[in-house]
């Protein structure tokens, strides 16, 4: 089936003019992996952005130890393939260290840790600047982003600090203490990403496709049966033919029921969707302005 959405190029254009002007105005950048669909994608557009060079600065993977199985085999395997710098630093040691406390309880995550481990390493690599794919349409918090978007000696964001950005002049003076958070595909839609991974033929995790998994039901969400998930014993799993719109860590990623099996099925099965993307991330229904709170303590 014919897509009936095009990738508009001029944003590829835009992105990789900003992957570059990351390079020649930090030091130390590097670019924050998740192993979703929005990183796969940086990591291409900064392979463009280079080449025939190597991308001039590493990955860096948080991993909080209740990744899905599907996103951790596909990051070793783009990572072998590419030849890119892969540095990964683990929830679990920052657990280990007492910095942080392992959550109790029914809705139990690492997510809301990892921002500690991610400003820990930021601090021990002395990264300036760290690039990720966060977008302007997935939420109103991050709407509020610059593209160079400054964040205080302690890892903190704070909306009032934002620099104007006029036309494509990108600002990258920052004081000692200092980092950015760099976003080039700010300006780009779910769809966009969706369009540009057919185009460019891009390979993502299986997890994006119409799979048969193990799941359950809470609060009108599509649960994956994991190990880390406290369920109840009225959650009964059962098998169903599922995707996931969003690739986090597995205690707060809903699936959606799906037969989308290809590209062009899932980007027509968008075009129709009700539910946001980040409707099914669980994460974000703690409060109101869950994300807003979590950016300024400092998570991406």
């Amino acid at each position: 089936m014919q897509s009936r959405h095009t990738f508009p190029r001029e944003l590829e254009d835009e992105a990789i003019y900003i992957i570059r002007e990351v390079a020649a105005q930090f030091e130390r950048p590097a670019l924050l992996f998740s192993g979703g669909k929005d990183s796969i994608t940086l990591v291409h557009l900064a392979r463009k952005a280079f080449y025939p060079a190597n991308i001039p600065f590493p990955l860096l993977h948080v991993d909080t130890g209740h990744n899905f199985p599907e996103t951790l085999e596909f990051r070793d395997e783009l990572v072998k393939q590419t030849g890119v710098q892969l540095i990964v630093r683990y929830v679990q040691d920052s657990i280990d260290q007492g910095k942080v406390r392992e959550e109790t309880g029914k809705y139990a995550s690492r997510n809301m840790l990892q921002t500690v481990t991610l400003l820990d390493a930021i601090e021990e690599l002395r990264f300036d600047a760290c690039i990720g794919g966060a977008r302007r349409d997935e939420e109103k918090a991050r709407a509020k982003e610059r593209i160079f978007s400054v964040r205080d000696e302690f890892g903190q964001w704070d909306a009032k600090m934002q620099r104007p950005e006029l036309f494509d002049m990108l600002n990258g003076r920052i004081n000692h203490g200092e980092n950015v958070r760099v976003f080039p595909i700010s300006n780009w839609t779910e769809l966009d990403v969706w369009s540009y991974i057919q185009e460019e033929q891009l390979a993502i995790p299986s997890l994006y496709y119409a799979h048969e998994r193990n799941v359950f039901e809470r609060d009108g969400l599509i649960w994956p049966d994991s190990e880390y998930i406290n369920r109840s014993a009225d959650e009964a799993p059962y098998a169903r033919i599922v995707r996931f719109r969003t690739v986090g860590d597995m205690t707060c990623t809903a699936a959606v029921a799906s037969e989308a099996a290809t590209v062009e099925e899932i980007i027509e099965e968008i075009l129709s969707a009700q539910l946001s993307e980040r409707g099914a991330r669980i994460d974000d229904k703690r409060s109101e302005a869950a994300m807003e709170k979590r950016k300024q303590m400092g998570y991406f």
